[in-house]
């Protein structure tokens, strides 16, 4: 049976299409068998960033497909080592679905507590509908400096979750890869990909269950 994880968020814009491409591709890169399924049939964000993907003939390829519902996308998952989900870009009743199911659910998050509080809340959500706090960890996305980092980090441990190992600095270099059908993984400027390595890693080991 194939390994699920999915990418959720209560508002749009915090990365959570950015790290489920990044996920995939370094999955893939690996040899494992991958299929992203964009659940987000309005917007279908990561259908058309593969589409410019496929017609600029990056590698590794990867199999990417819009579904309707989340039961077509775990039927597609046959044969397959990992099924990444990118869920649409607001909470809903679908995303406890989706938590009862994974292995790991990824919530990627800013600093502000604009994005801090109802991230939160989304958490204590499911937590309440019986989803085991295992399951749901947080991103740090769109992050200005270290201190901003530790701030987010120490709120959201406070609140009784973790957020992965490393985080992603806003930088346009990351919409420039994500631009040209790369993932953030993928950017030419040395720095900025090896905090990316360092995330998408770090969301590879909590998968496998490798962490420290």
């Amino acid at each position: 049976m194939s390994a699920v994880v999915a990418f959720v968020s209560q508002k749009g814009g915090v990365g959570k299409s950015t790290l489920a491409r990044a996920l995939a591709r370094e999955a893939a890169s690996s040899g494992l068998t991958v299929k992203i399924a964009d659940l987000d049939a309005d917007q279908a964000t990561i259908v058309d960033w593969h589409k410019e993907r496929v017609r600029r003939g990056h590698e590794p390829s990867l199999s990417v497909e819009l579904f309707g519902s989340l039961e077509k996308a775990l039927e597609a998952s046959n044969n397959l080592d990992l099924l990444v989900l990118d869920a649409p870009a607001k909470a809903s009743r679908q995303t406890l679905e989706i938590a009862k199911i994974v292995q790991l659910l990824i919530q990627p998050t800013g600093a502000s507590r604009d994005d801090l509080i109802p991230a939160i809340r989304v958490f204590h959500g499911l937590i309440k509908n019986g989803v085991w706090p295992s399951r749901l960890v947080f991103a740090l996305n769109h992050i200005g400096t270290e201190g901003e980092e530790r701030a987010a980090r120490e709120y959201i441990e406070e609140a009784g979750y973790s957020a992965l190992p490393g985080f992603l600095p806003e930088r346009p270099a990351y919409r420039l890869a994500q631009n040209e059908g790369l993932a953030i993984t993928e950017t030419r400027f040395q720095t900025l990909k090896e905090r990316a390595d360092t995330l998408i890693q770090a969301l590879i080991d909590k998968v496998s269950g490798e962490e420290a």
